[in-house]
């Protein structure tokens, strides 16, 4: 293995991280073989495939995206060891593509692969990533928008086990959009960290999903977003679902900088213990400099109401039936803010996987 200085778990922002985990997956050995082309959604776009952090052509119809040389550029203590062979999407001003599609397969070991996406005025794009497999899988996702673009990012992270660390790093223009839904409904730890830049008047961001665990499980993420402009806007809606023994926590945060006058940010943080031997972990924050805003933030952790099973079962409806319908409908709040159907329904159909797994 490379020589890599990982966080100490005294620091603040990583004290739910599961580094054992982490150290774990990166030294277990490759075994197995890579098959993409079933966890390729039923859609049309370039399509991508990372074996292990190496691109494989014959497996990929990219177009547009580029596989070229990238300076991790960070100082973020994991994304700093993606730097190199990558993929990059760049759009012109009111180019459009939709429907991106990239797979990541791990055999074991780690992998290291740094993405960038820089959209022009007006240009709209659409990516799905889906995680699969075993090992370390460590990303680094650089995001540049221009004036009124708007990306659309979702991600799938269901590998059977290891460990899954994305790093997000994104720019916000005037009146540009993006909303990234991330959801983590496989048997890897993992650790989703992002910091949101909303740099220009009137620009929106969006950062939220859901994390399902089980066993021994631990996931998690930390995310803040940065309010820099007049009436910018941000939403962080996150789930977490924890059953048996294992741990979701969820550390969202939103600054509002001095001068960043009339931005609305909402954060809705929720949990469910399938089990109370579980623990599901929230840190909700706002720091506010300026003195014209509408921001706020909720945080509840709970068990699935008594009296509403009670209701269902009332009706006929067999108690671990009734369990899947209520768990599902709580997720659904997070996830059902994608807006491609396909997706969506991609997302849901995983949720229901962990489901019939968990309960």
């Amino acid at each position: 293995m490379n020589a890599l200085t990982l966080p100490s778990r005294r620091a603040e922002a990583w004290r739910w991280a599961d580094l054992d985990a982490l150290e774990a997956a990166r030294a277990a050995p490759r075994a197995g073989s890579a098959n993409a082309s079933a966890h390729f959604l039923p859609i049309e776009g370039p399509r991508l495939v990372f074996v292990d952090g190496v691109f494989d052509a014959s497996a990929s119809t990219p177009g547009v995206v580029v596989i070229e040389t990238i300076d991790a550029a960070t100082d973020h203590p994991l994304g700093n060891a993606t730097s190199g062979t990558g993929w990059s999407l760049t759009l012109a001003r009111e180019q459009a593509v939709t429907g991106i599609q990239i797979v990541h397969v791990g055999t074991g070991g780690e992998s290291h692969v740094p993405g960038r996406i820089v959209l022009a005025a007006d240009a709209v794009a659409s990516i799905v990533e889906t995680f699969v497999g075993a090992g370390w899988a460590n990303r680094l996702t650089r995001i540049e928008l221009g004036e009124g673009a708007r990306l659309m990012r979702s991600v799938r992270i269901v590998q059977a086990g290891g460990f899954v660390s994305l790093r997000e790093e994104a720019e916000i223009g005037k009146a540009a959009s993006l909303v990234s839904v991330f959801l983590g409904a496989g048997g890897m730890g993992s650790r989703i960290d992002g910091t949101l830049r909303v740099t220009g008047d009137g620009g929106y961001a969006e950062l939220g999903g859901a994390l399902l665990t089980r066993g021994e499980q631990r996931q998690e993420c930390a995310v803040t977003v940065r309010h820099e402009a007049l009436h910018g806007s941000s939403n962080q809606t996150w789930r977490a679902v924890a059953a048996d023994l294992s741990a979701a926590s969820l550390a969202a945060r939103v600054d509002v900088a001095r001068g960043a006058q009339k931005t609305d940010g909402v954060q809705s943080l929720r949990g469910l213990l399938l089990d109370r031997t579980a623990t599901v972990n929230l840190k909700p924050e706002l720091e506010i400099f300026a003195d014209d805003v509408k921001c706020a933030h909720g945080a509840t952790v709970g068990e699935l109401d008594k009296r509403a099973m009670f209701y269902l079962q009332s009706r006929g409806i067999p108690e671990a039936r009734a369990k899947a319908l209520m768990t599902r409908a709580f997720v659904a709040d997070a996830i059902d803010r994608i807006g491609e159907d396909a997706v969506r329904e991609a997302f849901a159909a995983d949720a229901e996987a962990w489901l019939d797994a968990a309960l």
